[in-house]
C-alpha cells in the first residue's frame, strides 16, 4: 500500500464499520476526474472490500487501484463499457445473484451520468438487486461551482452536442431559449467548432473549463462571441477535455443578436418557423422579428 494513502484508507475502514454493505449489491463508485487526491474514503474502503470491480477500461482501473495501494488480480476486474454494456450486465447480475459484491467505476468521475453505467444500473435494478451509490468527483458540478452563476432556477445537463455543423448550430440556438444554465461536454478536437457555434449567442456569458483538477487546469468566463478568440490565443487551450457552462439568459438580446439568430434560423427553417423560434430565443415580439426576417430575405435576394 502506498504510504501516502495508508492513513486515509485506515480511517475509511474505521468509519465504514458503522455502515452495512450488503452482499449481492452493485456499488456505483465515483473516481477522480484528474487529481488522485479527489477520492473519497468510503470509495477506497468499498474498492478494497468488494469481490470484483466492473470498469470501463481494466488497464486504466488497475493503475488507479495500484495508486491507492489496492491490488486486484485481473480476474477480479470485469470489463463493462459502452460497446458491451448490455451483454456484460448479464454476467454482473449472475455474480450478484451468487452473493458477490461488485463495484462499478468509469474511467473518471461519476458513472452513469455521461460515461457508461446507466444500462448496467438499469439492468441490475430490473433484476430486483440493490444498487448503492457512492458520491464523489464530477466534472459537471466541479465547473458549476467555479462558474459564478447568479441566476436562479438550477441548470440543465446537455452533454455532447451533435458533431455535424448544421445540427450543432441548431442545437445551440434551441439551448439559447433555455433560461437556466446549460452544461456541455466536449472533446479537444471539437472544442473550436463548439465555441464557434456558441459565438452566435453574442454577449451571453460562457464558462470554459479545461483539464479540471489537473496541473494545467484552465477556467475562464467570457462573452460567447469571444470564445473562438480565447481558444486561438494559446495552442495549449486546445488540449484536454472540456466542460462548458452556458450561463442562463439574464437580459433580452440586442438588435445585433436578433439579426444573427434570424440569419442562422432562416438558413435552415421556413420563415414562420424561424421567426417563432427566434422569438423564444431572444424574447423579442414576433411582429418585430417577422419584419426583420422579411427585410433579411429581401436584402439577400437583392445581393
Amino acid at each position: 500500500m502506498s504510504a501516502s494513502f495508508a492513513p486515509a484508507l485506515s480511517a475509511a475502514r474505521e468509519a465504514a464499520s458503522h455502515q452495512h454493505y450488503p452482499q449481492g449489491a452493485l456499488f456505483v463508485v465515483a473516481t477522480p476526474i484528474g487529481n488522485l487526491a479527489d477520492i473519497t474514503l468510503r470509495a477506497l474502503h468499498v474498492l478494497a472490500l468488494v469481490d470484483a470491480v466492473a470498469c470501463e477500461d481494466t488497464r486504466h482501473t488497475q493503475q488507479l487501484l495500484r495508486a491507492y495501494g489496492i491490488e486486484r488480480p485481473g480476474a477480479q476486474l470485469l470489463a463493462v463499457h459502452q460497446h458491451n454494456e448490455a451483454e456484460a450486465a448479464g454476467a454482473v447480475i449472475d455474480h450478484l445473484r451468487h452473493g458477490l459484491r461488485i463495484a462499478y467505476v468509469s474511467d473518471a468521475g461519476t458513472p452513469a451520468v455521461s460515461d457508461p453505467g446507466a444500462r448496467l444500473v438499469a439492468a441490475v435494478r430490473a433484476a430486483g438487486l440493490p444498487v448503492v451509490p457512492l458520491p464523489g468527483a464530477s466534472s459537471i458540478t466541479t465547473l458549476l461551482s467555479a462558474a459564478g452563476m447568479t441566476q436562479e432556477g438550477g441548470f440543465v445537463f446537455a452533454g455532447f452536442l451533435p458533431t455535424k455543423a448544421a445540427e450543432r448550430e441548431r442545437a445551440v440556438l434551441l439551448l439559447a431559449a433555455e433560461p437556466r444554465a446549460v452544461v456541455l461536454l466536449e472533446a479537444p478536437h471539437r472544442i473550436e467548432a463548439l465555441a464557434g457555434a456558441l459565438a452566435a449567442l453574442g454577449e451571453r456569458p460562457v464558462t470554459f473549463g479545461r483539464e479540471l483538477t489537473k496541473q494545467f487546469e484552465d477556467i475562464v468566463t467570457l462573452p460567447a462571441r469571444d470564445g473562438p478568440a480565447w481558444l486561438a490565443g494559446d495552442a495549449n487551450r486546445l488540449r484536454g477535455e472540456f466542460v462548458v457552462v452556458l450561463h442562463g439568459a439574464s437580459v433580452a438580446a440586442d438588435a445585433g443578436d436578433d439579426q444573427r439568430v434570424l440569419k442562422l434560423l432562416l438558413a435552415e427553417l421556413p420563415l414562420k418557423t424561424a421567426v417563432k423560434l427566434a422569438a423564444e430565443i431572444t424574447g423579442r415580439p414576433k411582429n418585430t422579428l417577422y419584419d426583420a426576417a422579411l427585410a433579411l430575405r429581401k436584402s439577400e435576394g437583392e445581393a
